[in-house]
């Protein structure tokens, strides 16, 4: 048939998709870079896509066309709507770099009134929800005192010392090395011979919080 229907002139396109969006029916796609007039029985020819191209790359015109199929634009949206959505894109809370506490210095603007999140190097992996619950707000340490076979209380005890920190949060994992990780914290303590809130959370091994 015979019908009104929008043209889109690929090489005045530029690849930004508006037009996509707009398109209610689903009738155009970004493919290749380009917008694309995928489903004509999609296109209702109301043209709700031409006023939000920003580089008038999209007209009407008339010729033979498949009609448009308002019951299958329906059928699609709601195939849609069914489908699983993906998951919101999650920030990093990462406030420093570098966050190993081998590498981080002892004394950095950063550590400046800072709460500390000390955390086993496992955590990151173990508990899925680390960033928004955890390191959200704070400077965040981490390391393996089994892996790297050193004693973190000097590095810590240097932080510590060197800078005012507010408080410290130790998240670690349920397994015996972590408690290589809680006593150098303790030693660090002791070193400094600072007054500091510390909070100790154990993670279990299948993502769960077992002491805050």
């Amino acid at each position: 048939m015979i019908r009104k229907i929008i043209k889109i002139d690929e090489e005045a396109c530029n690849g930004c998709g508006a037009c996509a969006q707009a398109c209610h029916e689903g009738a155009i796609e970004m493919i290749d870079g380009k917008a694309k007039l995928t489903r004509e029985d999609y296109c209702d020819g109301l043209g709700d896509c031409l006023p939000e191209c920003p580089c008038h790359a999209i007209t009407f015109e008339e010729r033979e066309a498949a009609a448009y199929d308002e019951g299958a634009v329906r059928a699609a949206k709601q195939e849609k709507e069914k489908a699983p959505q993906k998951p919101a894109h999650v920030s990093s809370q990462l406030g420093q770099w570098p966050c190993q506490i081998k590498l981080v210095p002892a004394k950095a603007p950063y550590f400046r009134q800072a709460d500390l999140l000390i955390a086993a190097d496992c955590t990151a992996y173990a508990y899925a929800n680390i960033h928004s619950d955890y390191m959200k707000g704070k400077i965040t340490l981490i390391g393996c005192p089994k892996l790297d076979g050193i004693d973190y209380s000097e590095k810590l005890g240097e932080i510590i010392k060197n800078n005012q920190v507010t408080s410290i949060t130790l998240l670690r994992m349920e397994v015996p090395c972590c408690g290589g990780l809680a006593a150098a914290l303790k030693k660090a303590l002791e070193s400094s011979s600072k007054q500091i809130p510390v909070q100790i959370v154990t993670v279990s091994v299948d993502g769960k919080v077992l002491v805050c």
